[in-house]
């Protein structure tokens, strides 16, 4: 009799580990990144009995009563739920966020991210987001466009912090090239296209040309001035004049036109070859094209995050370039890992380091798909976790029955006894 009260009393405080197991769970259904746990019991202090019966042995096992054998975390994804904000992510997929208050680093799976106001990448209670830097910014100037950029070691991840103001320098225009069909008849043709100076600003190029006199005996030849100018036309950079040969058929054979100065750069004319470029023909329509390298410089518009995890910046002149890159986390054993919040744990003894997957060469490579404009959501159903609590209160109203019907046990043989 007294065992079946240390085995009630056992299974009554276990059961009431798995309630409290199973109504965090149920409170954090609405809990972004939420993973819910799961509660195993084990029999501990088993009596193995054998009786032997005339040609059998017949065996039975007694229990002395249950324990918690472990609380594992239910790692299966939750429901992707759309957002309106591109910093808010979602993991497809095995990993974990890393994010850090400064001197501790404790990992996530609700990306629900934004830019304060500093331009630095957080969580809405302050901490910073873990990831790669482009290391393409010298102060307030971006040094280089990346198309994509790769993550780096895992122990050399820092907060992506981000100026407030950014710019993208001015490449100036190397070269202009032009093209059409400036005809066979005696008359003025001019074309023009927009170039940039070294300090990023656009300028005019403008070729005027006229038939020399007096023209060749086969073939047209044309006298070409360029001009460089300023776009209101009230500042003169450079002119310089060539002149351009072309054969019977109107193929351009040759051009003595020189590279002219755009405010301190030096800029290429090029005017094609044979029937690339520019020609000269009686049979076709008059027609000028031009086209110029060479970008303007631009403002920063601002900071977005793409589906491959990397922070983009966005400029006035149309320019973006990836500025950095969000790790994602992976371990050995996600169960070993130690619950600090609802849903952010800290590396445990049993989780192993922190590491990153890699490809087949041996690169840095997420593990998994980010979404952006998305949300992971909780992966505990509430139907599921209504049902499990019944079971749970059942099993302890039965295990609470067992420590009365003792109790009534021992109350009557102590009645007999007297």
């Amino acid at each position: 009799m007294m065992q079946a009260f240390f085995t009630g009393i056992s299974s009554m405080q276990n059961m009431q580990v798995g309630i409290d197991v199973i109504t965090d769970n149920l409170a954090n259904t609405s809990t972004i990144g939420f993973k819910g746990q799961s509660t195993e019991f084990s029999s501990m202090l088993n009596n193995e009995k054998v009786v032997l019966a005339r040609n059998s042995i017949a065996d039975s096992v007694s229990g002395q009563g249950s324990q918690i054998q472990a609380t594992p975390l239910d790692m299966s994804g939750g429901s992707l739920i759309l957002s309106d904000r591109n910093t808010d992510l979602a993991i497809d997929g095995d990993g974990w966020f890393g994010v850090s208050n400064g001197q501790d680093t404790v990992y996530t799976r609700n990306g629900g991210f934004t830019f304060d106001g500093e331009r630095d990448l957080v969580t809405f209670d302050g901490y910073h987001l873990l990831g790669t830097i482009g290391n393409n910014i010298d102060g307030e100037s971006l040094t280089q466009e990346i198309p994509t950029l790769a993550l780096g070691d895992v122990n050399s991840q820092e907060p992506l912090n981000f100026p407030v103001t950014l710019t993208y320098p001015a490449v100036a225009t190397t070269q202009a090239s032009f093209g059409g069909n400036l005809g066979t008849d005696n008359e003025t043709r001019s074309m023009s296209s927009k170039i940039v100076d070294a300090n990023g600003n656009r300028n005019n190029l403008k070729l005027v040309f006229n038939q020399t006199n007096p023209q060749p005996e086969t073939g047209v030849t044309w006298d070409v001035v360029a001009t460089v100018t300023d776009l209101e036309g009230n500042i003169t950079y450079d002119t310089q004049s060539g002149v351009v040969t072309f054969d019977d058929a109107g193929g351009l054979s040759s051009s003595t036109l020189p590279n002219v100065n755009n405010n301190g750069s030096s800029v290429n004319i090029d005017l094609g070859s044979g029937y690339s470029g520019l020609i000269s023909s009686s049979g076709l329509d008059i027609s000028a094209s031009s086209s110029a390298d060479g970008l303007e410089s631009g403002d920063l518009i601002g900071y977005e995050v793409n589906a491959n995890a990397e922070v983009i910046a966005t400029f006035s002149n149309g320019r973006q370039s990836a500025v950095g890159k969000i790790a994602l986390y992976h371990f050995q054993n996600d169960q070993g890992l130690t619950k600090v919040g609802d849903s952010r744990f800290t590396q445990g003894p049993n989780s192993g380091n922190a590491i990153f997957y890699k490809d087949a060469e041996g690169n840095n490579i997420l593990g998994a798909t980010v979404q952006n404009f998305k949300l992971e959501g909780s992966n505990v159903k509430f139907e599921v976790g209504l049902t499990e609590l019944i079971i749970m209160q059942r099993a302890y109203d039965a295990n609470s029955k067992t420590i009365t019907t003792a109790d009534q046990m021992l109350q009557k043989a102590l009645s007999m006894d007297a």
